[in-house]
């Protein structure tokens, strides 16, 4: 891999400690995929931001770096932490997990880093412009990435995004290369969908039919953001695909492969009937990948004048949420009995034992729900989720 002069001083330790682990970390991730060489990125995304997540070795490499580290992306944003920064008490967060959380977020600050703990930088701001390589980590986010902005990341892990985030440099490799980028599969819908949990289980079902692959969907005739985040959360969760594209609705042009899946209406309910393990909820979770204002103020618009009965948690991240505040959501849905969980989600925070069933509308949600906090699930509507609230 051919290395510039100052990629070099890098190495060779004249930008500091932090700014020479971090080159480390890169060359070796370049020799690995076989990179001619590193490119400058514009935008960064770190995840392994939760205690939960990094636990001590990790917050322990986190303070070595930043006694030196500072970033030179000045555009990199965090990954959900472990708990509300600002409310973790409220939502029964141990004290000395939180202790251990704020150390992590008080390293990445000195670093440099945005503490933005959102799984969707590009609803606060941190959006690249079309064709831009970047250094992104957090699964949904890539794939909203290189899928619906059309900008360039492979799907980097906590430690690559944040040594790109210190040297500005990622690997020229994977997804950042044209020909890299063309789909392997056509996917044809033949099903209505009418709801982001439609959205949940054609990923779902994409994701595990062809893996990594890259797919062409033909069939979805139109699809607002909550719907295409949904897509994005759910078709890396169950495929670890980074990057699909939809007809006349992405922004990048390809021409059709000659492998070929169908998907039907009877293939989307049996997807969304793999999620349904009980009848009996104490936990509603809505925001997972975090939500948008647009879905705050459904739920707002739901729970005005009345009063939840089971625990209701809205996930999204704080700039979100000011945003519900000046709009009075806030106040609605807190009256109404919910609580707000900002910074933090359903997959990184420390639930485990405190739920017994949990009802979202997020497949993402159930995957983590079951997998990480042994919960029993059921993926519903934002409807269907708010009645059982009620009920």
């Amino acid at each position: 891999m051919k290395l510039s002069k100052e990629e070099k001083e890098y190495l060779e330790g004249k930008h500091g400690n932090a700014a020479k682990k971090a080159m480390e970390i890169l060359v070796a991730l370049g020799k690995i995929y076989s990179a001619k060489r590193l490119i400058t990125v514009d935008s960064v995304q770190i995840s392994g931001v939760s205690y939960h997540t990094i636990g001590d070795a990790g917050l322990e490499l986190l303070e070595d770096l930043a006694k030196d580290g500072k970033i030179k992306v000045p555009l990199t944003t965090l990954n959900p932490a472990g708990i509300d920064i600002e409310n973790w008490q409220c939502l029964g967060i141990d004290k000395n997990f939180a202790e251990k959380q704020q150390r992590i977020l008080s390293a990445f600050k000195k670093i440099g880093v945005i503490v933005s703990c959102t799984c969707t930088p590009y609803l606060i701001g941190n959006i690249p412009k079309y064709g831009s390589h970047i250094a992104w980590s957090e699964s949904s986010a890539v794939c909203f990435a290189n899928s619906i902005i059309g900008a360039r990341t492979n799907r980097e892990s906590g430690l690559s995004s944040l040594a790109s985030a210190i040297t500005g440099k990622t690997p020229d490799y994977g997804l950042h290369i044209e020909k890299n980028r063309k789909p392997k599969y056509l996917v044809e819908v033949k099903a209505n969908l009418t709801d982001i949990t439609d959205f949940g289980a054609l990923g779902k079902i994409i994701g595990e039919k062809i893996g990594g692959e890259i797919p062409l969907i033909r069939g979805i005739s139109d699809a607002d953001l909550d719907e295409l985040k949904s897509l994005c959360a759910s078709i890396a969760t169950f495929g670890g695909t980074a990057l699909f594209h939809i007809k006349d609705l992405t922004p990048e042009k390809v021409k059709a492969p000659k492998k070929k899946l169908y998907i039907t209406s009877a293939d989307i309910e049996k997807a969304k009937n793999s999620f349904f393990d009980t009848n009996e909820y104490d936990f509603i979770a809505i925001g997972c990948p975090h939500a948008s204002i647009t879905e705050i103020q459904q739920i707002a618009s739901a729970l005005d004048g009345k009063m939840v009965k089971k625990e209701f948690w809205v996930f999204c991240a704080r700039p979100v949420k000011k945003i519900s505040d000046l709009m009075g959501y806030t106040e609605v849905i807190e009256k109404a009995g919910a609580r707000f969980a900002c910074d933090t989600c359903m997959a990184v925070a420390p639930l485990k034992g405190r739920f017994n069933g949990m009802i979202t509308n997020s497949a993402k949600a159930c995957f983590y729900g079951r997998g990480s906090n042994n919960f029993k699930v059921r993926l519903a509507t934002l409807e269907e989720c708010i009645k059982v609230a009620l009920n």
